[in-house]
């Protein structure tokens, strides 16, 4: 058995079919002689589904803590829908291991396999048969009289909100440090292009191809006649600011993990952050192809390009 090689295992401890799919995994990577890496809790949730599978290690929680540290890992496995894996992502935040997802819930947009997939997908990964695709990620600062009050991160999007149902919210949209538009709304939606398939694309946002360096900025139910989306560059910063007239006050949700309460007058600014998520990937196709199977689009008819190829 080695511990030369760190390779942690993330799973919705929630389920049952995830439960049985971290065992199987675990099971696997102790068969090639490798010691599998879990969370505490993860670990205790899968030791009283399957029992003791040994030896296994522990990640540690804090830089100076025992068990192996989040720089140490080589690669996350990580079992169930793309919640999972944003949560995977959360926990190894700053770390170069890829993500490498199995889809276990519905669409698993960010996920590179399937269940039945699994034992090959394991195989590769033991093989380091991947490459890794990296996907930029936003800062996100909450701003109270010029003092920055929130600092945290997002790979899908970061989303100002009203906190009451029955309130509308007032805000006022900035790009790169100039006012564009004030209008009251439910909501507004900062996003990534990987997040562009996510809240963004449900209020109405354009499809960006994860190739594309660029943000987007999402109305949600805006009381307004130009509200339309945004996508800028990925050197511009997107604000939004909750005006004073706004009745009640709004909440930042990042990645719907991480919140805060957003006072009257409070500005969040979101900019491109020099941190990537790395993604692990199985194959090179192209993402229309993953667009058309997560998505089940229709392409019946498709004849392809006529004539020269790449030609129409």
């Amino acid at each position: 058995m080695t511990t030369d090689r760190h390779i942690l295992v993330v799973a919705h401890t929630g389920r049952q079919d995830s439960l049985s799919a971290a065992a199987q995994v675990c099971k696997q990577l102790l068969d090639a002689g490798i010691s599998p890496v879990l969370t505490a809790e993860e670990h205790a949730e899968v030791v009283a589904f399957n029992g003791a599978l040994e030896p296994m290690q522990i990640l540690s929680q804090s830089a100076n803590g025992d068990g192996v540290k989040i720089g140490d890992l080589e690669l996350v496995i990580v079992l169930g829908g793309d919640g999972t894996i944003l949560r995977a992502a959360e926990l190894t935040r700053g770390c170069s291991a890829p993500l490498l997802g199995v889809n276990l819930g519905h669409v698993g947009f960010l996920a590179e396999s399937e269940r039945e997939d699994l034992t090959e997908t394991v195989t590769r990964a033991l093989a380091r048969d991947y490459l890794v695709e990296e996907r930029m990620t936003l800062n996100v600062r909450v701003k109270v009289n010029a003092e920055v009050i929130y600092e945290t991160w997002a790979l899908n999007e970061a989303t100002v909100e009203k906190a009451s149902r029955e309130r509308m919210l007032e805000v006022v949209i900035e790009i790169d440090g100039r006012p564009l538009s004030s209008f009251g709304c439910d909501g507004v939606v900062m996003s990534t292009p990987t997040g562009s398939t996510a809240y963004a694309f449900s209020a109405g946002g354009p499809v960006v191809w994860p190739s594309l360096d660029a943000m987007l900025l999402v109305p949600l139910s805006p009381h307004a006649l130009f509200a339309r989306p945004l996508v800028v560059g990925p050197d511009s910063a997107l604000a939004v600011e909750v005006l004073d007239r706004t009745q009640g006050t709004g909440v930042l949700w990042c990645d719907g993990r991480r919140s805060r309460d957003l006072p009257r007058g409070a500005r969040v600014v979101v900019r491109r952050s020099p941190v990537p998520v790395r993604l692990a990937r199985l194959s090179q196709g192209p993402f229309t192809d993953r667009l058309v199977r997560k998505f089940n689009l229709p392409v019946t008819g498709w004849r392809g390009p006529i004539g020269e190829e790449g030609g129409q």
